[in-house]
């Protein structure tokens, strides 16, 4: 357990932050359900609010699945995520509460979500955005690139896997082992003073 002193490695820093990219063409290299298993047993350890665990992930991975993708698409994103070993939508459930007994030691919280749908909706699309920001991280650990996109119809895509209920798409990201040949230059970043300001 760290005491707030720990930190992880040089190598671990590349391997997760300096040298990840984001990924558009990949290797024909399959990717094992048990990393999948993996990678959302590290994920699910995240910080939610209430740990409400909003985020529902749909792993796609069959032609089949894949097929039934491909309409969704915007056409810059059909290729990279057609050839990509899987393909994740990363979901919200709007009747995350639902779990929250199981989940949360704090009634209020559920009396309160349950009580206002708007705020409801948007706990669940905030939190299960940050539990698509894990599965980046716990993807990258486990020696997987990812392609994280918009750029699809969500109605259309809720439509095709989730029956348009209450399960909605936030964003997709492509998973496999990445083509580093097909990589461009990375783009640049923000400077610390053009983004961060200390109080």
């Amino acid at each position: 357990m760290s005491n707030g002193t720990d930190s992880v490695s040089d190598d671990a820093l590349d391997q997760l932050f300096r040298n990840a990219r984001t990924y558009r063409a990949w290797l024909d290299r399959p990717v094992a359900e048990e990393t999948l298993r993996q990678l959302y047993e590290l994920l699910k350890c995240g910080p939610t609010s209430a740990n409400g665990s909003p985020a529902r992930f749909l792993f796609i991975r069959s032609r089949e699945g894949k097929e039934r993708l491909r309409p969704t698409l915007s056409p810059g994103n059909v290729e990279k995520t057609m050839t990509a070993p899987v393909t994740v939508v990363v979901a919200y459930d709007l009747r995350f509460y639902e779990k929250l007994p199981k989940l949360s030691h704090n009634p209020k919280m559920l009396d309160l979500i349950v009580s206002n749908p708007p705020f409801a909706e948007e706990t669940a699309r905030r939190n299960s955005s940050l539990q698509g920001a894990y599965l980046i991280i716990a993807a990258r650990s486990l020696g997987l690139d990812c392609g994280p996109m918009s750029g699809f119809d969500n109605a259309r895509l809720d439509e095709e896997f989730f029956g348009a209920g209450h399960v909605k798409s936030n964003f997709l990201c492509n998973l496999g082992y990445g083509d580093a040949s097909k990589l461009h230059p990375r783009e640049p970043r923000l400077e610390f003073d053009e983004a961060c300001t200390i109080l």
